[in-house]
């Protein structure tokens, strides 16, 4: 069995024909691409989610902040108001929330992370897994199926489409983040291939024509909120699916779509700061202040 990353249904099919889970796949073929033994790959993998891990908490110190200010400890304060029981979130939507926020602030202020696809969008896999780990017993051999998962469906994405903010808008970095972590919460959760397929589907259509407007051209507003947005469509969706709602359009056409969409988006709301959220009075105000006037 070979594969090449062209498909989503391409990872279902080999999956169903073999009678394995995705994450199988493409460890499978991710050992013959990298010519290491599949124990490897898995030891690779398990780093990327201590590394995540160890971003989260960074995120979580009460006293982070970034360079420009725009960052500081909100995960914190979140993470005190799920405590409180008084979170409409709820425990375990509360704690991925948070704990997207926290690999963020991670990444603003310069610690280490795991692009997962993009440094932009790479709070949604760690707060959704962080969040299934501490509420429901997930152990680290899950969750490096999961990441293998996730991986596979970020390879078809980024082959079909781009992951990319400034070529495709957020939706190929938060977007494709939200439907690579629902892919793999999926599997996770003892669904089906197809089930990670219509997971990939319904949460990359759920943020389709999202804009990358990066307030002075930094990774934190708004990306920073849009990554728990992401994370709890990802959970939304990974929980229709696992019911057994199925995506009218195929995750394949959707992600054509997305592509497609990407390059319609004009220049100034991809990533360049001339447009969106970025363009506001009180972005430009906030662009003024850290980097004087143009």
């Amino acid at each position: 069995m070979s594969i090449d990353f062209s498909s989503i249904s391409q990872l279902v099919e080999a999956a169903e024909r073999e009678n394995i889970a995705i994450s199988d796949v493409v460890l499978r073929q991710s050992a013959r691409d990298l010519k290491s033994a599949e124990k490897e790959v898995s030891e690779r993998m398990l780093e990327n989610l201590r590394v995540m891990k160890a971003s989260i908490e960074e995120g979580l110190a009460p006293d982070i902040c970034s360079l420009s200010g725009l960052t500081g400890n909100d995960a914190y304060v979140f993470k005190k108001y799920v405590e409180s029981g008084k979170s409409l979130s709820g425990k375990l939507l509360g704690e991925a929330l948070y704990s997207s926020i926290a690999v963020m602030s991670t990444n603003a202020c310069m610690g280490k992370i795991v692009a997962a696809p993009t440094a932009g969008s790479s709070g949604v896999i760690p707060g959704c897994f962080a969040a299934i780990m501490n509420n429901l017993g997930v152990g680290d051999d899950r969750l490096v199926r999961g990441l293998l998962n996730a991986s596979g469906v970020g390879m078809v994405i980024a082959r079909n489409a781009t992951i990319a903010g400034a070529v495709g808008g957020c939706q190929a970095e938060c977007g494709s983040a939200s439907a690579m972590t629902a892919s793999a919460l999926v599997e996770i959760m003892g669904g089906t291939p197809q089930m990670c397929g219509h997971a990939v589907a319904l949460a990359l259509k759920s943020l389709m024509g999202l804009v990358c407007d990066p307030v002075a051209g930094l990774v934190e507003e708004p990306c920073v909120i849009r990554n728990t947005a992401a994370a709890s469509v990802a959970i939304v969706c990974a929980d229709m699916a696992l019911a057994g709602i199925k995506s009218i359009i195929p995750a394949d056409e959707v992600i054509v779509a997305m592509g497609e969409v990407g390059k319609a988006l004009p220049h100034s709301l991809r990533e360049t700061a001339e447009g969106g959220i970025a363009a506001t009075p009180t972005a430009r105000k906030i662009e003024s202040k850290l980097f004087g006037s143009a």
